[in-house]
């Protein structure tokens, strides 16, 4: 058998994807490989393609015992023998794993990192012909990456004590060059074919939105318009998981949460509810989705901003894994930083340069008024045009207003009070000074004797916080990143004594509607039946309770919109369909087809 008939045999799909051949030529041929590629782009047909053609066991080390469960679920549907073995497993359980790859009857075998270091299944590994390790996430071994994981740097010492040094391949979806670098020397890939499809995903609609203290109200409205469909929001801490997810089962939506404050059990049971559509909502910590592969998340909304890019694009990618249009929505406020910098602090000595400097790019994506596909992009080092077409500041509406009068306000505020005190202050206390405030600390600190106190005491917060924005964007001043003090840079005397004057671009906030999920591009000659599309989910639906696995896991809303659209009326007809591989339609096609010929009848068609 080649990869060709692997790929259409099991998998349902009649060419590869860009990058998948390149990848799995090179593992086919010993090489080690680094595939960066989107998530939904097919990483993990790169090495399961060769891990059915290649002899002895592949080993596939995952950072999540969900994510091993979704991936050998789907590789078991599909008809591969796989299995993992964790912490999740009884004693019978792990058992029958070590049996199955003792007497090689498993072609793909799933551990955590944290496994290599036991002597035991090391022994084991050592009796096996080990020809392919795949690293899932590989960005987990970079200490400049988000999700740094220390147990991923023992993978190089485990490979290096096998008899025979097995072909290393490591995957991931987010990483800057810097990171590649870094998971390229510590896997010690030797001369990797390396593959960066790039980070666009063009299905995506990215939109930031400032409602200041007004975010619940906010989220309430955009989830009225997304009833009925399934996404995640991302909470920055437990207490906002718990608050916004009682909040929603008030307001009469499906929602279930997930942090690292519940029980094991309950984690497990709210990460079912949502992965078998029991629940349309998950409200969570970033503790949540790594490796989640549920295929109709239609929206991710951030109710905070996550600490860097990487972890927000990651996040956000969660959404439209099917390649159906999906919105990723960032709700900002001026505290989401404070927040992000409390929880980047590891000791007294405060956040690492690397993460300030990250967190400095993800404010600057939240601050822009430029592209938002294009700021994500730039990040990763892809190449883009100045505008997608497909984000909140490419499809909004701005308006320019001089602003030459507050702007001196503010500067004016920021140089009196270092002169006052003899140093600087953040950006929360010259807010409360130029609007007149009250608090002990400004008054105790003298401010409230300035002659720019209360100058901008009819202005919203958020107006100030708008035009300080805009100040710092443009130069005039900056936000010391350590202190987060806010600082007078040189350009601002052309400002305060040369009559400079300066505008500021405003987004005219209007009602976005939600993305309407609908067929890709096809081959297919005619638009899928929305009726026979909802009959064919309803199947689905069924036979995935039949079995106790997650709907998409007996086929992808992808699949079933292709197959609305071809409306197939034999196995042969429903083998075209794509993601339909032999075993499926040998187990499910019948069922299916049945399916279609009912809703012909029911409506005379044909």
């Amino acid at each position: 058998m080649d990869k060709l008939s692997v790929l259409k045999q099991y998998f349902g799909h009649d060419a590869f994807r860009p990058g998948q051949e390149t990848l799995v030529d090179a593992v086919l041929s010993g090489r080690d490989v680094l595939g960066i590629m989107p998530t939904g782009g097919g990483k993990s047909l790169c090495y399961q393609i060769p891990a059915l053609l290649l002899p002895g066991v592949t080993l596939v080390i995952s950072p999540l015992i969900s994510l091993m469960k979704d991936q050998v679920a789907a590789l078991t549907a599909a008809g591969v023998s796989a299995a993992f073995l964790n912490s999740s497993q009884d004693l019978e359980e792990s058992r029958q794993v070590w049996s199955a790859v003792r007497r090689e009857e498993c072609r793909l075998l799933y551990v955590a990192p944290e496994r290599l270091e036991n002597q035991r299944f090391l022994e084991l590994m050592e009796s096996r012909d080990i020809r392919l390790v795949a690293v899932d996430e590989a960005h987990c071994i970079s200490q400049w990456g988000q999700d740094f994981r220390p147990s991923y740097l023992k993978i190089a010492d485990f490979v290096s004590a096998l008899p025979k040094r097995p072909v290393v391949a490591a995957f991931t979806a987010t990483a800057t060059a810097r990171v590649q670098e870094d998971i390229a020397a510590r896997l010690g890939l030797r001369d990797p074919v390396r593959m960066v499809t790039g980070f666009d995903r063009p299905n995506l609609y990215f939109d930031v939105q400032r409602p200041g203290r007004k975010k619940l109200p906010a989220l309430i409205s955009l989830l009225s318009e997304r009833r009925g469909r399934s996404g995640i929001i991302y909470c920055a801490t437990r207490s906002a998981v718990e608050r916004v997810c009682e909040t929603l089962e008030g307001q009469g939506f499906s929602a279930t949460r997930y942090h690292a404050g519940l029980s094991e059990e309950e984690r497990r049971e709210n990460q079912d509810d949502f992965q078998f559509d029991r629940k349309q909502i998950m409200v969570a910590t970033n503790a949540f989705g790594m490796g989640i592969d549920k295929s109709n998340v239609s929206f991710v909304i951030h109710y905070n901003m996550p600490k860097n890019l990487e972890s927000y694009y990651q996040e956000a990618g969660r959404a439209g894994r099917d390649g159906e249009p999906a919105d990723c929505i960032l709700l900002y406020s001026a505290g989401d930083v404070a927040t992000a910098k409390v929880l980047l602090s590891h000791s007294e000595q405060g956040p690492e340069p690397q993460e300030l400097e990250r967190l400095g790019a993800m404010v600057d994506y939240c601050k822009t008024d430029g592209c938002l596909r294009g700021r994500i992009l730039e990040y990763f080092g892809q190449p883009h045009p100045d505008q997608c077409g497909n984000c909140g500041n490419c499809r909004g509406v701005f308006t320019e207003a001089d602003i030459t009068i507050p702007a001196q306000m503010i500067l004016s505020c920021v140089k009196r009070v270092h002169d006052k005190l003899g140093y600087y202050v953040g950006a929360t206390l010259i807010v409360q000074v130029l609007r007149g405030g009250h608090g002990h600390r400004l008054k105790e600190l003298g401010l409230d004797g300035l002659s720019t106190y209360g100058l901008m005491a009819e202005e919203p917060r958020e107006r100030i916080r708008a035009y300080l924005d805009c100040l710092e964007v443009k130069g005039y001043v900056y936000t010391e990143t350590e202190y987060s003090t806010l600082r007078l840079a040189p350009q601002a005397n052309a400002v305060l004594f040369h009559g400079e004057r300066v505008s500021m671009t405003s987004r005219v906030e209007r009602k976005i509607e939600p993305v309407v999920r609908q067929k890709r591009e096809r081959t297919a000659s005619a638009p899928a039946d929305e009726g026979l599309l909802s009959a064919l989910k309803a199947e689905r639906t069924r036979l995935a309770r039949r079995e106790g696995v997650p709907p998409y896991i007996i086929f992808s809303n992808a699949a079933l919109t292709d197959m609305a659209a071809k409306v197939p009326r034999t196995i042969d007809e429903f083998l075209e369909v794509s993601g339909v591989g032999q075993v499926k339609a040998q187990k499910y096609g019948e069922e299916f087809l049945a399916v279609i010929a009912g809703y012909e009848r029911e409506n005379k068609i044909g």
